[in-house]
């Protein structure tokens, strides 16, 4: 029996289970399986009717263009409808010509005798390969986002430093980490020593990003940044401990093959608590941070003996990427509340650095009122002189404004109980760095909570007054949403990797302990800025050429 003879139809279209069906669905699966996926999988597509089958498979051709294929146990009968779903919007920032074609299949059992736990395995096993091998992005759309990041092509020749060195890369599983990886192995990682770390925020393709890793053959997890931040569950925990055991069995293995380790990270958890109390125990040979927490972790470890390059502090980071960055934090925030109106209305903006002077700048443009408040003094000055309200403290800012919104940028509390009591009522909160609003994210204080799919979370607190925490109170541009562009991103990826070549050159010439002229230094050198200039904001001249220096095709 296929998927459609189990399904009906309710009134307002959707498809319900028939009365009476003896057929049982396990999943219907939504992705994308390449020829070789399905026979890797033995599941055939458009069977050839004077090919023999193997003994107890069936395949046959459906009226909608589909097929189902059957698999008879013994016990029971296995079949895998596939269904051609129609064309729909990219399922990915860039858009391909043609789309990619995208299937939906069905997984279900017949026949199958109630004391025989077999086909019911099978149809799980079945579901579980065809969920995984169909999140990953298809060739032609890694095609397609590898053309979008010419800078990064550029930069992704094949360097002889990198044949002896492994990659551990810990950041947000979002498009431009594939162009990043992509690049690395261009440059001359095998993707046999890649190891891929999801910091584990709800970005909206996820799924695709770590399916295409494994496809490549990278090893991919998560681990996620509330462990990094003190804020997990001990279920949290305790993964956690298992993935940095992986991780540091995968350092010791990389350093028995003579290989050494380079580890790109986003949050420096390779001095995250004490030496003996480590996630990753293992210390890689180098290594590339990215934020400034990470920065931070590293600085007060004693123990760290390696060099640091600092990319978090870097020009390219901050003229360059915050920029794309706080672009994705507005455009994320009037995504997820598409009802507001901003224009005239008051905000209040906690934390004027680097992210967060952009934002108050990008609200203010929109027509919004913006009250900036920083513990940073010349920060304080530097908001007033471009015209801003100023107050020192949340407190005092709240006491005399009614926003409607409150942003916050600061990646620490950025609200106190005491500032709780004098939120307006029904006042949203918007947290670009995941520890801003962490006195209710984390249920410090007593709140009485409701869902809000896909907006986020309602807190009644006391007196009956309501806040409505945006996202899942981590970093809010990162909440279901890609992010950042891949052409937005791609001078910082391709300035990270031409540290990170540079680094694999010179590692054992730096001395250990944290770089930041280094990368200034050679990303101006290998001539970056010239490049993005020429390829994205000159109206005359030519776009950077890659010539010689193209990545390639993006797969071969």
């Amino acid at each position: 029996m296929t998927f459609n003879a189990l399904m009906g139809t309710s009134p307002n279209g959707d498809e319900l289970p028939r009365a009476g069906a003896t057929a049982r669905l396990h999943a219907v699966i939504s992705g994308h399986w390449p020829s070789e996926v399905l026979l890797r999988l033995r599941l055939r597509r458009w069977p050839d009717p004077a090919e023999p089958h193997p003994r107890g498979h069936e395949v046959a051709a459906l009226d909608d263009g589909g097929y189902a294929h059957t698999v008879d146990t013994g016990a029971g009968r296995v079949t895998v409808q596939f269904t051609p779903e129609p064309d729909t919007a990219p399922h990915s920032l860039e858009h391909s010509d043609p789309p990619t074609p995208r299937w939906r299949a069905a997984v279900l059992t017949e026949g199958v005798r109630p004391d025989d736990p077999e086909p019911a395995a099978l149809a799980r096993a079945l579901a579980d390969a065809l969920r995984s091998e169909g999140a990953a992005f298809s060739a032609t759309e890694v095609a397609t986002l590898w053309e979008a990041m010419p800078l990064l092509r550029r930069y992704a020749t094949d360097d002889g430093a990198l044949a002896d060195w492994a990659l551990i890369f810990r950041d947000h599983y979002v498009e431009n980490s594939v162009g990043f990886l992509l690049a690395a192995e261009r440059a001359g990682f095998s993707p046999r020593w890649i190891y891929a770390l999801d910091k584990g925020d709800k970005t909206l393709r996820r799924d695709r990003v770590h399916g295409w890793f494994l496809s490549r053959g990278y090893r991919s997890a998560t681990l996620d940044n509330s462990v990094v931040n003190g804020t997990a569950t001990d279920d949290e925990v305790r993964r956690a401990r298992e993935v940095g055991a992986d991780v540091d069995a995968f350092v010791r293995a990389a350093h028995a093959e003579g290989r050494r380790v380079l580890m790109v990270d986003d949050g420096g958890i390779i001095a995250l608590g004490s030496a003996l109390d480590r996630l990753v125990t293992e210390q890689p040979d180098a290594a590339l941070e990215l934020t400034v927490s990470g920065l931070k972790r590293i600085s007060a470890a004693a123990d760290m003996r390696l060099p640091v390059l600092n990319m978090a502090r870097s020009q390219v980071k901050t003229h360059l990427a915050y920029n794309e960055i706080a672009d994705s934090c507005v455009r994320r925030l009037r995504a997820i509340v598409p009802g507001e109106k901003f224009v005239g209305r008051r905000v209040l903006s906690l934390g004027f650095g680097t992210l967060g002077a952009r934002v108050a700048r990008a609200l203010r443009a929109t027509g919004c009122r913006v009250t900036v408040v920083d513990t940073d003094t010349l920060a304080l000055v530097r908001a007033a002189e471009e015209g801003f309200d100023t107050g020192r403290s949340a407190h005092e800012a709240l006491r005399r404004t009614r926003p409607f919104l409150v942003i916050g940028t600061t990646g620490e509390d950025a609200l106190t109980e005491a500032d709780l009591a004098l939120l307006p009522d029904g006042v949203l909160l918007a947290g670009f760095a995941t520890r801003d609003f962490s006195l209710l994210s984390e249920g410090r204080v007593a709140t009485k909570t409701s869902d809000l799919p896909g907006v986020g979370v309602r807190h009644t607190l006391p007196g009956g007054r309501s806040a409505v925490l945006l996202g899942d109170g981590r970093s809010l541009n990162l909440y279901t949403y890609e992010g950042i562009p891949n052409r937005g991103y791609d001078a910082y990826r391709a300035a990270t990797l031409i540290a990170a070549k540079h680094l694999c050159r010179s590692a054992a010439t730096l001395t250990p302990g944290i770089h930041l002229g280094v990368v200034d230094d050679v990303v101006r050198e290998a001539g970056l800025y010239d490049a993005y200039y020429d390829t994205y904001l000159a109206d005359t001249a030519e776009p950077a050429e890659t010539g010689a220096e193209d990545g390639g095709d993006a797969h071969e």
